[in-house]
């Protein structure tokens, strides 16, 4: 799954692709890696981020989910608000990764439904502006694994097909670097509710941290590292920047496993 961030404040690439002939190229070329899907966001959601109105999102993703749909590519978008991801999938989009579980929308499940998309339920406490205040668990992968199993109830009582369901621990949302280590150890738990599992670490604080202190562009390696051990342990959906690197070590990988 190919980030593109049409945003002016991602922690990572920010204003890079901000505008809409920048975001399609940049999805085009992610396509030519070996990104599968396209995640499309128009707000950011790194820790601290400061909600943007709708507007602003719809006016940022219409118009790459638009034309890259157009051109055949499988296209997700990243929202959490049920007016975007309406225009979306109207527009072609059909996946809809909300990171907050459907929480700040309940009514989002019910138009996944109706329009037959995916989803992809991440977990989060709180919201990006104030998550990490709440990053206190008995057991963080218990914690986890009973939220997701909850919102994945909540989905398919909605009318969410269960198999159009996909599942995010939020690796880096409401989590100490502590935490992140311990849902990748353990990530065989969170497989085991039986849905898809989406791995989101790419160029994460964490990474920088444990590797002493690398900034945004120096995180390749453990993104690599994380993704491979991901995938090792059951998640089959890899959220990235830099699809081409880690798209060629999970081929490696996955030779290697025989899987």
């Amino acid at each position: 799954m190919g980030i593109v961030n049409v945003t002016p404040d991602s922690f990572s690439d920010g204003g890079l692709f901000l505008e809409p002939d920048a975001a399609v190229e940049h999805g085009l070329r992610l396509v030519a890696e070996g990104a599968a899907i396209l995640d499309i966001g128009g707000a950011s959601t790194r820790p601290g981020a400061e909600p943007v109105p709708a507007a602003d999102e719809l006016e940022r993703v219409l118009p790459v989910v638009e034309r890259l749909a157009a051109a055949g590519h499988r296209v997700s978008v990243d929202t959490t608000r049920s007016e975007v991801a309406g225009a979306a999938l109207a527009a072609g989009a059909t996946l809809v990764n909300d990171v907050s579980a459907f929480r700040f929308a309940p009514e989002l499940a019910g138009l996944v439904a109706d329009a037959g998309a995916h989803c992809c339920l991440a977990h989060m406490r709180g919201e990006p502006r104030t998550m990490q205040g709440a990053a206190q668990y008995d057991d963080v992968v218990g914690d986890v694994k009973a939220f997701l199993e909850e919102r994945l109830a909540f989905a398919v009582g909605e009318g969410v097909p269960e198999e159009h369901v996909w599942l995010d621990p939020g690796i880096g949302f409401a989590k100490t670097v502590e935490h992140n280590l311990e849902l990748l150890r353990r990530l065989d738990e969170i497989v085991a509710i039986g849905r898809p599992v989406v791995i989101g670490t790419s160029r994460k604080s964490f990474l920088g941290k444990l590797a002493g202190g690398r900034d945004e562009r120096e995180r390749l390696p453990g993104t690599i590292a994380t993704n491979v051990m991901a995938f090792e342990r059951g998640a089959c959906v890899f959220r990235v920047h830099d699809v081409g690197p880690v798209a060629d070590a999970l081929a490696i990988a996955a030779a290697t496993v025989g899987a």
